[in-house]
């Protein structure tokens, strides 16, 4: 299996090649629930009925979120070692993880309302916009690897650090509520 040209970078600055393959194993599991989560709702927002009853609809977001959530939750442990193993000297660099953009903020209630999914829609907004966010930080640090033009020590550090203040925590909370 190919891995993506992101795991290049996270593995060509890792202290210990072990903690590297566990951290890319870890995202990659996140980028993949990420990617499942996010083409449910765009399915919806489609008008494309999928499952096709308003209850199964539910379950499949409820499902998708748990697949997150789970996959969040095995995240923190080798990231946060590979961001202690990975500490430069110096904590400067500019950060590859970006700021959300407007195709990301999306008010989700009408598409909700009309799959019948009753969940509250600030939530999945918010973890909308957080995925959304992960997918297209990844994808350009794989360009970045792509065109020979992978980040620094310092930044990817800078990345990976705002990577786990984004997606751990508030955005663990708003999954798991998804996924009750």
């Amino acid at each position: 299996m190919t891995q993506p040209g992101w795991a290049e970078a996270i593995s060509a600055h890792a202290g210990d090649a072990r903690t590297a393959r566990r951290l890319v194993a870890q995202l990659t599991a996140v980028e993949n629930a990420a990617l499942a989560f996010c083409r449910l709702l765009e399915r919806w927002a489609r008008g494309e009925a999928d499952p096709s009853t308003a209850v199964a609809r539910t379950a499949a977001l409820q499902r998708a979120a748990d697949a997150v959530e789970t996959s969040l939750a095995g995240l923190e442990r080798p990231l946060g070692r590979y961001l202690l193993e990975l500490e430069p000297q110096r904590a400067e660099g500019r950060s590859w993880f970006g700021e959300p953009g407007s195709a990301e903020l999306i008010d989700w209630e009408p598409v909700l309302t009309r799959a019948g999914v009753d969940v509250p829609s600030h939530r999945v907004a918010a973890a909308y916009l957080e995925l959304a966010v992960l997918i297209r930080a990844l994808a350009g640090l794989s360009s970045a690897v792509d065109f020979e033009a992978a980040p620094d020590l310092g930044s990817l550090w800078a990345g990976l650090f705002d990577l786990r203040e984004n997606l751990l925590g508030r955005a663990q909370d708003d999954f798991r509520a998804l996924a009750a």
